[in-house]
């Protein structure tokens, strides 16, 4: 017979009847641990159906009809692209344009600098008139001999005054305008800087020593320079509140360049002027326009 009796604590035996063991119980089995599974939450107010359902995609039911899950924003257009298609089109109109036109420049300026060949000869003058004033080109900066002078243009004016009188101007020396509009500027303009100088290049070229024109292109350089002038005296306000330019009197006067100290070169600095005749304006001229 066994000391303790099976689901009591009790010890029996001629020692005591129902009197308790002092000594603690033995443990048990233990009982193995359930897995953790999900957790349900506690139903809310109105119960387990007043939940919203979950969303799911196609992949996770397996029965491929839950809503799609949306993907990531698309980038913004820009540029061109950004634009709507009436004003794409546009665009693309105008750069064919521009390409045109880079493009015939280009070819105009080759012919013209190219040796003559079947093209120049055969469209000689329309090449000259694409080319000339503005875009001459020449070699100038690789010649051997480079230019050793200073090239001043100056004008004057014969202007009517307001009371109809009649004037004669001092000269204005354009040539030192455009040099202290250059002095110190860090990005001058092209037309400060080559304006004025090619216009009295192209003219001492179509014209001999006694200033007649030598060629179609002679009367040409005159009105260009002409122009030019007429533009110069218009800003300076020369005729006055009033007053009307009537004619103008072109004059250059060159100086050589003097030596350096350490050069036994001797060259005169006296400088040498050459006169043009008075050349009458024309009404939209006289008033500082272009016709």
């Amino acid at each position: 017979m066994n000391a303790y009796d099976k689901g009591s604590n009790a010890r029996h035996g001629p020692a005591g009847q129902g009197v308790p063991d002092p000594r603690p119980a033995l443990p048990g089995p233990t009982a193995p641990a359930a897995p953790p599974g999900p957790r349900t939450p506690p139903p809310g107010p109105g119960g387990p159906s007043d939940r919203p359902p979950e969303p799911h995609s196609p992949a996770a039911d397996g029965t491929g009809t839950g809503p799609p899950v949306p993907g990531p924003p698309a980038e913004p257009r820009t540029g061109v692209a950004a634009l709507s298609l009436r004003y794409q089109i546009g665009a693309a109109v105008a750069l064919a344009v521009v390409a045109v036109g880079v493009c015939v420049h280009l070819g105009m300026t080759f012919l013209h600098v190219a040796p003559s060949n079947t093209v120049s000869k055969e469209h000689g003058e329309t090449i000259e008139s694409w080319i000339y004033p503005e875009f001459e080109q020449n070699w100038k900066l690789f010649a051997p001999n480079p230019l050793q002078q200073n090239i001043a243009v100056q004008v004057r004016a014969e202007v009517r005054t307001a009371d109809g009188e009649a004037r004669t101007t001092g000269w204005y020396d354009l040539s030192a305008q455009d040099g202290r509009a250059i002095d110190g500027n860090l990005l001058p303009s092209h037309t400060q800087q080559n304006e004025l100088r090619r216009a009295w290049d192209f003219f001492v070229s179509t014209h001999d020593n006694d200033n007649r024109p030598v060629g179609l292109r002679g009367a040409l350089s005159e009105a260009y320079i002409r122009r030019i002038v007429a533009l110069r005296l218009d800003r300076a306000d020369a005729a006055g509140p009033g007053g009307v330019v009537e004619r103008v009197q072109v004059r250059s006067r060159t100086a050589n360049v003097p030596p350096p100290q350490w050069s036994r070169e001797q060259v005169s600095t006296t400088p040498v002027y050459r006169t043009l005749p008075w050349w009458h304006l024309p009404a939209d001229e006289a008033r500082g326009g272009v016709g």
